[in-house]
Order: structure tokens, then C-alpha cells, then sequence
């Protein structure tokens, strides 16, 4: 009988410019519109820029802290795993820690956009405590509608 050896869960650390490209193929690989390269090297040296990474990166989460009517507001703007590696719980770790940078930014609350009809996404964000404020229509190239997720920190 073959048995496969268990993965170690990735460490999660800040991005480093060796990452960018395999940030960038997975990028492509989760989205159908993906952001630019130049997105990605825009955030490097941020907090909130983080990869999953074992032998190599294999998922990454991109927030930040804005301002909203004179608060801290943090933003999840990115998250992804690569297809190979979802349904491992890297997904949570990487917002976890997002969650952590931004409360270490000052944000007092997290918002985030999702496609209506990312269901697994949506999944995750419930269990994180995410709630429902309000539908962008139409947000997303393809027609699709976005969800405005909101939770406090």
C-alpha cells in the first residue's frame, strides 16, 4: 500500500519580490480577471501583503488600511489559493493573519467584496464572522454582483 506523506501547513509570512511571480500564477489561475502584475508589486513592504508558503508560495492575501469618514477601515482587496492546494485550510489561515495585520494597522472594522455566486468564498467569510451590508450590482467585468462583507475587529 502507498501512503502519501501529510503536508506541513505553509508558514505565513510578508511578500517578498521572489514571490511575485508565483503570486501572479495564481492570480491567473483563480480569477477570470485578473489583477495586473503592477497591483501586486504596488503592495510590497505593506503588512497586509501575505503568502502561504512551503516549497513554494501557495497562497497570498492583499489588505490594507483606508480611510472612512475620519476611521480606520481594513480592506481585503485579494486572497487566493492555488488550485492545488484548496480545501487545506490555507485560505483561513492567510485571512487570520490579514485580520491580525489590520487590527495591528489600526482598523477598527474589515470590509471585503465577493462574487454573489463564490460560494466557498462566502462559506469562509460567515465562519470569520462577516456579515451582509449591501450588493454592488453589476460590480464585476462579467455582469456579476458583488457582496459588500463587513466585520468589526
Amino acid at each position: 500500500m502507498t501512503t502519501v506523506p501529510e503536508r506541513s501547513a505553509p508558514t505565513v509570512r510578508e511578500a517578498r519580490r521572489h514571490d511575485l511571480l508565483p503570486v501572479y500564477r495564481i492570480e491567473e489561475e483563480a480569477f477570470d480577471q485578473p489583477w495586473p502584475f503592477a497591483a501586486f508589486q504596488s503592495y510590497l513592504g505593506q503588512p497586509g501583503f501575505l503568502v502561504a508558503a512551503d516549497e513554494g508560495v501557495v497562497g497570498y492575501v492583499v489588505a490594507d488600511v483606508i480611510d472612512s469618514h475620519g476611521r480606520d477601515l481594513g480592506h481585503i482587496k485579494d486572497i487566493a489559493v492555488s488550485e492545488s492546494r484548496r480545501g487545506e485550510g490555507i485560505g483561513a489561515r492567510l485571512l487570520t493573519h490579514a485580520l491580525s495585520a489590520l487590527d495591528d494597522e489600526g482598523a477598527a472594522s474589515v470590509k471585503l467584496e465577493v462574487r454573489e455566486g463564490n460560494e466557498r468564498a462566502r462559506q469562509l467569510y460567515r465562519a470569520y464572522g462577516f456579515d451582509h451590508r449591501r450588493t454592488l450590482p453589476e460590480y464585476y467585468a462579467d455582469g456579476e454582483d458583488a457582496l459588500v462583507l463587513v466585520r468589526g475587529l
